[in-house]
């Protein structure tokens, strides 16, 4: 098991994002279908800058809060930044 969390873990970092995107790091995420919620991961972990994230946040969290007022729910937000590792001076190119 151990050796299962630490390849997990370096896949993860090597990644660049998270290694799992869920509802406890994704705004809306109980509003995306399955094969949203798997493009949302992969495009997540694409990002190799601050500012392509944060420019993907300006597209998703509006999208997702007027799906919540179409379904008259309320909208949780995210309770991690998924863009915070990309903060780091080092974080680019890894």
């Amino acid at each position: 098991m151990l050796v299962i969390g630490l390849l997990l873990a370096a896949s993860a970092a090597q990644a660049g994002g998270p290694w799992r995107a869920s509802e406890e790091n994704t705004r809306g995420w109980q509003l995306m279908t399955p094969q949203e919620r798997i493009d949302h991961q992969a495009r997540i972990r694409s990002f190799r800058t601050l500012e392509e994230c944060r420019a993907y946040q300006q597209e998703h969290h509006p999208l997702m809060e007027q799906r919540a007022r179409q379904r008259g729910v309320a909208l949780p937000s995210g309770r991690r930044d998924i863009c915070e590792h990309l903060k780091r001076p080092d974080a680019v190119g890894e």
